[in-house]
Order: C-alpha cells, then sequence, then structure tokens
C-alpha cells in the first residue's frame, strides 16, 4: 500500500483517519494482550497500538517484530487513552494498527539509534548508515539542505549563474598540499584535486559572466580538526562590476535569507559590525573574534614599562607588549593550583607564564601582587577591574601576546557560562595585511591567496619587495561567533598588478608562467574588476546546528586520521591498477584486482 503521511506528522488533526505509514521500529513493549511500538521515519515517532479488538493478525505479527525492523502498517488514528506525551508531535494521539507487513528484518545494532547514544566516533563512522538514523543527525542534514536551498533561492533570485568547475584540474601553490590524481592516458602526469574553484572563477568573470555561484567541493591535504576535512564544501561567489562594500552587503543580505530559512532567525544586517584587522587584533587577539564574549585585551604596556616587576617591563623594553583581560566574578572560581594549570596550555602559544591577580575588598591578591603595591590604583583604573574580578596578564611579543589572551578568553568564558549561546555574533573583518610571514618556511606568503587586489592607496608600495609586505588587501572575511565564516576579496585583474604581486612572493617570471600561465595570458585579454568570496558549507551548518565538529553536520566524513571506517579507504589497490597508471607502490599488497562483472 502506498504511505500516506509521515509517522512524526501525525496528530490531532488526523482523528478518525485511516493512515498508513512505512518506517523503523525505536521501541516495542509486550504487554501480552497489548503491544506498543514507537514507529520512526525522518520526520519523528508516532506510537502504534496493537490490540485484539484491532485486528488479531496484526496482534500476531506484531509479537515477531523487533528494533529496527522496518514496517508497513495502516490504521485508525485515535486520542490516547494512556499518559500523553508532550515532547512529541504525536504525543495525544496513537494509531490503531489494522495491518502490519514486515517489510525488513534487522540484526541487533551496535549502539542505539538514540540521541544519547554512547559508542565511540569511530563506531558511529564505521555503522555511518545507522547513526545517521539518529533524530539529531537527520536534523542536522536537514538544516545543511536548507541552507543550501536558501542560497540557490538568493543567489538566483539575484542574477547569479550557477557554473561547474573542473574536479581534474592542474596543480596550483595555493597553500596546502594537493590531493594528486595519476592519469592513464598521459603516464609520468597528474591531475590535482582542486583547493578552491578561485582561478577557474576568474576566468569564468574574464568569459563575461559577471555573476556566478557554485555549491563546490574542495580538497585539501592538511592536517585535520574538529572544524576540518580533507574533501569539504563551499558556497562559491564570485561578481564582476562590484565593489568591496557592494558584495559585503549582498552577503548580508544572502545571510539574512539563510538564518531566516534554516534556523528561522531574523538577522538585521545593520547590527553586524565591521571591524579592521588591527583593530580585531587589539581587541580581541585574533582576526576571528567571538563577539558573544567581553573581556576585550587591555594594552598595559605604557603603564607597565617602568614596573619593578620585571617580567612586564622588560617585555616592553624588548619591543613587547604587556595586556590583560579581566574575568568577571572569578575570583573565588580559581584556586592557585588551578590557575598555574593553564600555563602550560598557553606554552604552545610560547607564552613562558601566565601572571594573574585577584581583587578583593581590600585590594590586589596574588603570586605578582607585591610588585603593584603602589600601582595598584592606577591598575584598577586602566582596567576597570571590581572586586571578585580576575586580572588574567601576558606579556611577550605581539604574537604571544595575542593568542595567548585569546585563547583564555575563549577558555575563562566557556568555563564562567559567560557565553549567550542563543545569539548569533556576525562581524566583518577587512584591511587585511596582504602579506603575512610564515616563521616556519623563512617566508613571506599572501594572506589571502596571489590575486588578491592590494588597497588602492598600497599600490605604489609593490614597486619593491619590502614595501609590499607592508601593504594591505581589499580583503573582507565574515566571521560568526568566534569561526571564520567565509573569506573572500577584490582580485587584481591588471597584469602590472599581478606580477608585481607574484614578484613580492618569490615567484620569478618563469615560475609564474609555469603555475599560472593560463590565468595570466587570460589577463591579457581583458578582464574585468571582480570580487568575490566563499563561505564554508560544513562549518556554517555546524554552527547553526550548534555542535562543534564538522563531522556532525556531513554524512560520510573522514574521521581525525583522514580515513573512513565505513568503507576501509584509503586502501590499498591491485597491483594491476598500478601497472595501468605506471606507478610502483612496493608496499602495497599485490591484490587481485575485483572482477564486477558476471560470469
Amino acid at each position: 500500500m502506498k504511505r500516506t503521511n509521515y509517522a512524526g506528522l501525525i496528530d490531532e488533526s488526523y482523528l478518525g483517519q485511516t493512515v498508513t505509514l512505512q518506517g523503523w521500529v525505536q521501541k516495542r513493549r509486550d504487554l501480552g494482550a497489548l503491544i506498543f511500538i514507537d514507529l520512526r521515519d525522518r520526520k519523528g515517532l508516532v506510537q502504534l497500538t496493537f490490540a485484539d479488538e484491532f485486528n488479531s493478525e496484526a496482534l500476531h505479527a506484531a509479537e515477531q517484530v523487533r528494533t529496527e525492523y522496518v514496517i508497513e502498517v495502516t490504521g485508525l488514528v485515535a486520542a490516547r487513552e494512556g499518559a500523553i506525551n508532550e515532547n512529541m508531535h504525536s504525543g495525544k494521539i496513537e494509531v490503531q494498527v489494522q495491518h502490519l507487513e514486515v517489510l525488513a528484518t534487522a540484526k541487533t545494532t551496535p549502539f542505539a539509534i538514540d540521541d544519547n547514544v554512547e559508542a565511540s566516533d569511530d563506531l558511529r563512522l564505521k555503522y555511518r548508515y545507522l547513526d545517521l538514523r539518529r533524530p539529531q543527525m537527520q536534523k542536522n542534514l536537514i538544516l545543511r539542505s536548507k541552507i543550501t536551498a536558501a542560497t540557490h533561492a538568493f543567489l538566483d533570485a539575484n542574477g547569479f549563474i550557477d557554473i561547474e568547475t573542473p574536479y581534474l584540474a592542474k596543480s596550483t601553490p595555493e597553500g596546502a598540499r594537493d590531493y594528486l590524481v595519476p592519469s592513464r592516458i598521459n603516464p609520468g602526469s597528474f591531475y590535482a584535486l582542486p583547493q578552491s574553484p578561485q582561478l577557474f572563477k576568474q576566468l569564468l568573470m574574464g568569459a563575461g559572466f559577471d555573476r556566478y555561484y557554485q555549491v563546490a567541493r574542495a580538497f585539501r591535504d592538511e592536517d585535520l580538526r574538529g572544524d576540518r576535512q580533507p574533501e569539504f564544501t563551499q558556497l562559491d561567489v564570485e561578481t564582476s562590476f562590484m565593489s568591496q562594500a557592494e558584495i559585503m552587503d549582498l552577503v548580508n543580505q544572502w545571510m539574512v535569507t539563510i538564518m531566516d530559512k534554516a534556523v528561522g532567525y531574523d538577522l538585521d544586517p545593520a547590527q553586524i559590525p565591521t571591524l579592521t584587522w588591527q583593530e580585531a587584533m587589539d581587541r580581541f587577539g585574533t582576526d576571528k573574534p567571538d563577539l558573544r564574549i567581553g573581556m576585550e585585551l587591555i594594552d598595559l604596556s605604557e603603564l607597565m614599562q617602568n614596573s619593578t616587576f620585571s617580567v612586564f617591563s622588560k617585555a616592553v623594553v624588548d619591543g613587547g607588549q604587556v595586556k590583560a583581560i579581566v574575568v568577571p566574578g572569578a575570583a573565588q572560581a580559581y584556586s592557585r593550583k588551578a590557575l598555574d594549570q593553564k600555563v602550560q596550555y598557553v606554552e604552545r602559544f610560547g607564552a613562558k607564564g601566565l601572571p594573574w591577580l585577584k581583587v578583593t575588598d581590600e585590594g590586589i591578591n596574588g603570586p605578582i601582587a607585591k610588585f603593584f603595591a603602589d600601582d595598584s590604583a592606577a591598575l584598577m583604573e586602566a582596567t576597570g577591574a571590581q572586586a571578585g574580578d580576575l586580572i588574567v596578564f601576558a606579556a611577550d611579543q605581539n604574537p604571544v601576546v595575542a593568542a595567548t589572551l585569546d585563547a583564555m578568553r575563549r577558555m575563562f568564558a566557556a568555563e564562567q557560562d559567560l557565553i549567550d549561546e542563543s545569539q548569533w555574533a556576525f562581524a566583518w573583518i577587512v584591511d587585511w595585511p596582504l602579506f603575512e610571514y610564515q616563521p616556519e618556511e623563512d617566508r613571506w606568503i599572501s594572506a589571502h591567496h596571489p590575486f588578491t587586489m592590494p588597497n588602492e592607496e598600497d599600490l605604489s608600495l609593490l614597486d619593491t619587495v619590502e614595501g609590499a609586505h607592508q601593504a594591505h588587501a581589499q580583503s573582507y572575511d565574515l566571521v560568526l561567533n568566534g569561526y571564520e565564516l567565509g573569506s573572500g576579496s577584490i582580485r587584481i585583474h591588471r597584469m602590472d598588478i599581478q606580477q608585481k604581486m607574484l614578484r613580492a612572493l618569490g615567484f620569478t617570471p618563469a615560475a609564474a608562467q609555469e603555475a599560472f600561465g593560463f590565468l595570466l595570458e587570460g589577463m591579457e585579454y581583458g578582464f574585468p574588476p571582480m570580487g568575490g568570496i566563499a563561505l564554508g558549507l560544513d562549518r556554517l551548518a555546524m554552527l547553526l546546528a550548534g555542535t562543534d565538529n564538522i563531522r556532525e553536520v556531513i554524512a560520510f566524513p573522514k574521521n581525525s586520521k583522514g580515513t573512513e571506517p565505513m568503507t576501509e579507504a584509503p586502501l590499498p589497490v591491485a597491483k594491476i591498477q598500478l601497472d595501468d597508471l605506471g606507478l610502483q607502490a612496493p608496499t602495497y599488497a599485490d591484490i587481485d584486482a575485483p572482477n564486477m562483472a558476471e560470469e
């Protein structure tokens, strides 16, 4: 029989109607002459009731049913005679079953299909098709679908054209390692999976498609973490003849649509602040500040330059800085031992310690309080600290201070419940440095990518390599709740500027031609002024779903080791496959190629 309704949508409005439902058995309760089954589908649960008075054959069939069996039932919607469940949409009704058919049986699952599941991540990923049956996982993926649907609707309505770009492309230096794909037809040659559609979308602007978008897959071979996967999805946009301000306004309206359609939130774009990169670093110690948190960084360098506490005064003399955050009401929340333990955490940022003071009604106390006996009033005035507050300091070179206090600001806010979880704190970060120095590689790299347009007033700085490193970019990042949601920029469309940019990055003319020749040649045929942005779909869905791991919003993700436990990928391949590609992998097993053809 054809399904007439989703189980989870049945409510009092269906009283007296006969319905046919299909789904999975969530739970079964056998009372002998009466059997209850909770039926689950992607819309929720409904209670099925089996009894002789409804249908004896259906009651007998229900005796054989077990958890996760797939069944079809037909029955009458009636008011519950037992306890009403106010937490279920269908909690005031039941379906009195007149017919039951088992569509599929099921083994005992390795973990309960329940939102309170207690199973390791790898076990959940190994049986991902079971994990995805859980209501929360289904809600997450439906939320993700709402985001992409809102994106298509908004961008289509604003004249954007959905265009696919290649997955098999040329390897270009874009920051992370490429995933390489060997070519059987061209032995010794490789495609690269795209780290982004950046070069292709610039070429599309040169081709005259002035408004492009794509829900684009991207691939980067880099170390993984909670908000990063080797393959991910970008909501990718590129435009011609639009200024930075116009693009940011467009994205604001786009986000208004997404927030409304995905989570029913009325976002006011006028409430989205714009901060310069320098302002964000000065006030929050990060270029992706969580504006739900107060505790802004307070610069105490001038006050501390002559301090008797040598750690502070020496940091200033050496060209560094002294900054602090004030954790409201936290003085009694942390013992000396608990605060000393945080030093181990900030050592990863290069910090050599984490000085602190507690403010009481009598004044200040703590291990370094004696150094401020004469300056406590000035310190209280500079920090605004009140009795009961905790002051935490960092004294070092600027990057160390910023990273240390950014981490502590987030940590204390989480531990002291100082974050308003109901708030969506968007912000734009603009006026970025055009380049950033990589000490690990002892070289300068582009802060965004090599095709980012400098600020107009900084164009002359590109005439020398040293000057170029002082330039700022027409870049703009959208931040949400302390995460970078999207990154964009105005692109270089003039050959003379692009050549200077590549020279500042250390490219010789020959190396630039080897890496980006097809793009550089395209510029010689007249490129329009252009700009764009890419929002991270996975990260946006993660934030809107209220989780801190993007695996929770991806159907079949990789684990922290980059493997996929369900299919066990990546795996060795058959020797014959390697031979076809002209490759040797002596550590691979000499296995037989699978024969999928019928005998």
